[in-house]
């Protein structure tokens, strides 16, 4: 029996509603969102309709759900935002609980546009260095805010940070990778909000974007065809084509649909719910075991991940017999974030990530520790 628990990477056993829409989809439309007035065309441009606006339904994002706009992940959300913004000159401010998916461009726009890049300090507690944070905004362009650390899955009060930044005058980019659809968020305070549809909104790999808050200005990341306007050189300004250019991943969405209709269904708030209360049963269990350092803080308030280091066992053979002699699976390594890690003092070795989500139960919680603690007792023993 297989104990899946890397739902911070991707949602990986999800509704089975999720596989039905995406079959339908295929079998039985399979045309194009946009492209013609034939009947298959507009029965797939209302099912993209549909997920723009399930998605600001989970998300609780106001306004026109035109401003949703979709691509194939937050990473790609979150790069259309900041080279849509930043200009040579201009400062952005991020932080030390930030993806890759953040860090990267950041250190490409610096190198290439001359953007100066602001770190603020975190502590290993989940916290910002506040000071520090205050002193950076000053003359900032952007503030980019992850909203649930994927290592420590601790929660930044995104809502009091946004509008810390916005009265200083920065916009608020927010990264809801980790916190869409396991979190409640007010993102009122946000002016782009990146999403991804694979982890807690239950959809497929291949869906998410970047929703944009009216009179925010972005440039398109990628130039080409939307179905409309098509003797104008340059891309139109309405939205949402104003940033989706070429096809649109109709099945993928398709299945977003279903899966953001069960969120919707059992509620955020529930959702989050249930979930902490596995956390806390496996922060507590794991915090019992010898041989084990937990690394990510209680925080009720964030996801359900749960990262921890052995002083008997490296992280990736941790990862590896649980996999091969409990049928656990979870993730070792730097998870994309390695600033997160440095603070942790895991930069050399990597962690070991323990992540719930909707479908996990009581039952995948103590197979866990019973493993880890049997793990941990015999380091040495080989894996079959």
């Amino acid at each position: 029996m297989i104990h899946y628990l890397d739902y911070a990477a991707t949602t990986a056993v999800r509704p089975p509603e999720v596989a039905a829409a995406m079959a339908r989809y295929v079998s039985e439309l399979g045309a194009t969102p946009g492209r013609g007035g034939h009947r298959l065309s507009v029965e797939a441009g209302r099912i993209v309709l549909e997920a723009r606006r399930s998605v600001a339904q989970v998300l609780g994002l106001p306004g026109d759900a035109g401003r949703v706009t979709f691509g194939i992940n937050a990473t790609q959300g979150i790069n259309t935002a900041l080279q849509g913004v930043l200009q040579p000159g201009d400062a952005l401010v991020v932080t030390a609980f930030d993806h890759n998916a953040v860090l990267r461009p950041a250190h490409r726009l610096a190198r290439d546009r001359g953007v100066e890049i602001r770190m603020v300090p975190g502590e290993s507690d989940g916290s910002l260095d506040e000071d520090a944070y205050a002193a950076a905004l000053q003359g900032a362009r952007m503030v980019v805010l992850n909203a649930v650390s994927n290592v420590l899955g601790t929660r930044l009060p995104v809502e009091r940070l946004a509008a810390q930044a916005r009265d200083a005058g920065a916009l608020v980019l927010v990264d809801t990778a980790q916190s869409g659809g396991h979190v409640p968020l007010d993102l009122s305070g946000a002016d782009l909000v990146a999403f991804t549809g694979h982890k807690g909104l239950l959809g497929p790999q291949g869906t998410g974007g970047l929703w944009v808050r009216e009179g925010c200005p972005v440039r398109p990341l990628i130039q080409g065809g939307t179905g409309g306007d098509s003797l104008d050189p340059e891309m139109p300004e309405a939205y949402p084509d104003h940033l989706e250019a070429g096809t649109l991943n109709g099945p993928g969405l398709a299945g977003l649909v279903a899966g953001c209709r069960v969120v919707a269904r059992e509620g955020v708030e529930a959702i989050h719910h249930r979930e902490r209360g596995l956390k806390a049963r496996l922060h507590d269990g794991l915090s019992s075991i010898p041989g084990i350092r937990v690394l990510s803080p209680p925080d009720p308030r964030g996801a359900g991940i749960v990262t921890l280091v052995s002083d008997r066992t490296d992280p990736a053979s941790l990862a590896h017999r649980l996999d091969r002699e409990y049928g656990i699976l979870a993730r070792s390594g730097l998870h994309c974030a390695p600033e997160a890690h440095r603070l942790l003092g895991t930069a050399r070795t990597g962690a070991l990530r323990v992540s719930v989500g909707w479908a996990s139960v009581g039952e995948d919680v103590d197979r866990v520790l019973r493993s880890l603690d049997a793990l941990v007792r015999s380091p040495v023993a080989s894996s079959r």
